[in-house]
């Protein structure tokens, strides 16, 4: 579909065409369209025919909390001497958190209908919104890889079950991989990338459905274990905490949990601004967030204190309890559930958003489809498993770029809801026009920079140097509050702010 003839009807407002000549009668005054910052995957979407209800956020939370990692990070707080009712507050706290910064950049998509890369445009300017894109962009696309190989893993521990024979396809090694390893791995990724190029509607649906069969999953498997237990858990480890110490642990992993959303948090609106009301995103992150959340609290609780109660063994992960399994059908039928989960989150978590953010680089020439194809060809073409075998990638690479994201929440959440107080010129944030609101400096607003450039030199400091170990837990709130003060105090508030809606530029759901 060429930009030049897309046609589309908004449903409260006649067809219009949507050129890339001016159309400045349809922008409230604005200059045209600008092909360098518009196409229709970046255009708001109308209000009119929105899909994603209740359910269908709820439906994100059900496949992404119950992911492999958050188990593992969840078990872990055993290891570090947490117990059951320790950890279920600790999961109770962040919840609580989680709950309301969602609801905060939740809204925004709900409001605007428009993608993280241009809500960014409104702090950073119309181009300096590309930092923040990419950097999102840049952190999910490497954990759209590892993801896919972690499943791959998953995917073998199947075949394997099913024919033993296939052992013998991982004796050889090609560029890190055995032929099997290579054969799941391109198969998962063949599937993601077959999914996502059909839309943001096709992730909803597929969503919807896995949700319920990753829920099933793992109330399986924890009433599996009790029955093994002969339904006794143990509450307690051997090396519990008590006291101040407890506490801190339990704030501190509290703290980290929000941590683990943070890229999340920060792109949540490319999910939301296809929301059909403000009610879907409370009551589907009510019932997602909170909720789901106990809900996995108790599981991780059952697995990890039944385990323990069985055998004095603290397990790492979901798959050590699959692995166990002893019927050949059933432990084949687990990880594919496994697999289902895996694919789920990597479509919501790391996969979106760099398909925005290459889309919003190159808008002329990028649609969401080719977007999606580039963003999984560079997580190919990166080698993976090779990242996630370096002992200093992870940490340096992705925990230094994992670390900015705070920031900029701090900068983006302060700039809408305190600065401009939700009044935003949509069709300006596509206006290449020297005197629109969003052009600033060149494009760019330096204030906004300075604020990202500060707070993210101690981001970066509270994540890497041993002084601030004591701190390390708490440094993704500390680093956007600290981002949000500055920019609150350097922002330009002079406006006016003005409130224009993007109907006549919008395009509909699932176009």
């Amino acid at each position: 579909m060429r930009q030049t003839d897309y046609i589309e009807d908004t449903g409260n407002f006649p067809a219009v065409i949507l050129t890339d000549q001016s159309v400045s009668d349809h922008l409230h005054g604005q200059p045209g369209l600008s092909p360098r910052l518009y196409n229709a995957d970046l255009a708001p979407i109308s209000k009119n025919g929105r899909q994603w209800s209740a359910y269908s956020i709820f439906a994100l939370w059900a496949n992404d909390v119950h992911n492999l990692g958050n188990y593992a990070f969840a078990i872990g707080l055993f290891s570090l001497g947490l117990g059951g009712w320790q950890v279920l507050l600790a999961f109770g706290f962040g919840s609580v958190f989680l709950f309301l910064l969602l609801n905060l950049s939740g809204y925004m998509g709900e409001k605007t209908g428009i993608p993280f890369p241009v809500m960014s445009r409104i702090a950073f300017g119309t181009r300096g919104a590309q930092i923040p894109a990419l950097l999102r962009g840049a952190v999910a696309i490497a954990w759209f890889g590892i993801q896919t190989y972690l499943a791959s893993l998953v995917l073998q521990l199947a075949l394997l079950a099913l024919y033993p024979a296939l052992k013998s396809f991982q004796a050889d090694n090609l560029l890190g991989l055995s032929s099997l390893g290579w054969a799941t791995f391109l198969l998962l990724w063949v599937i993601q990338l077959v999914i996502v190029s059909y839309g943001m509607e096709m992730i909803r649906k597929y969503e919807a459905i896995a949700g319920p069969v990753i829920l099933m999953t793992f109330v399986a498997l924890a009433g599996w274990i009790l029955m093994r237990a002969n339904f006794s858990i143990a509450w307690d480890m051997r090396h519990a905490l008590s006291g101040t110490d407890m506490w801190i642990k339990i704030i501190g992993a509290a703290a980290l949990w929000v941590t683990v959303y943070g890229t999340f948090i920060l792109n949540f609106c490319d999910f939301t601004r296809g929301a059909q009301s403000r009610n879907s995103i409370f009551w589907g992150n009510f019932w997602g967030i909170p909720v789901n959340m106990l809900l996995f609290g108790g599981i991780v609780v059952v697995l990890s204190g039944g385990q323990y109660h069985i055998d004095g063994h603290i397990i790492a992960s979901p798959a050590d309890i699959v692995a166990m399994i002893p019927d050949t059908f059933l432990l084949v039928l687990a990880t594919l559930s496994l697999l289902v989960l895996t694919i789920g989150v990597n479509l919501m978590a790391n996969f979106v958003a760099p398909t925005y953010a290459l889309t919003n680089l190159m808008p002329k020439y990028m649609n969401f489809r080719k977007a999606a194809i580039l963003s999984a060809l560079i997580g190919l073409f990166i080698l993976p498993w090779n990242l996630y075998n370096s002992p200093l990638v992870i940490p340096i690479f992705l925990g230094g770029l994992g670390a900015l994201l705070g920031p900029l929440f701090g900068i983006i959440m302060v700039d809408y809801w305190i600065i401009r107080k939700q009044k935003i010129n949509i069709p300006a944030l596509y206006s290449d026009d020297v005197r629109g609101e969003y052009h600033y400096m060149a494009g760019s607003n330096p204030r906004a920079m300075i604020a990202l450039l500060v707070s993210g030199g101690i981001a970066l400091g509270l994540t890497f140097l041993p002084f601030f170990a004591v701190l390390r837990d708490f440094s993704w709130f500390m680093a956007a509050g600290l981002a949000g003060i500055i920019y609150f105090l350097i922002a330009d508030r002079r406006g006016p702010f003005t409130d224009v809606d993007g109907e006549t530029i919008a395009v509909l759901a699932g176009h």
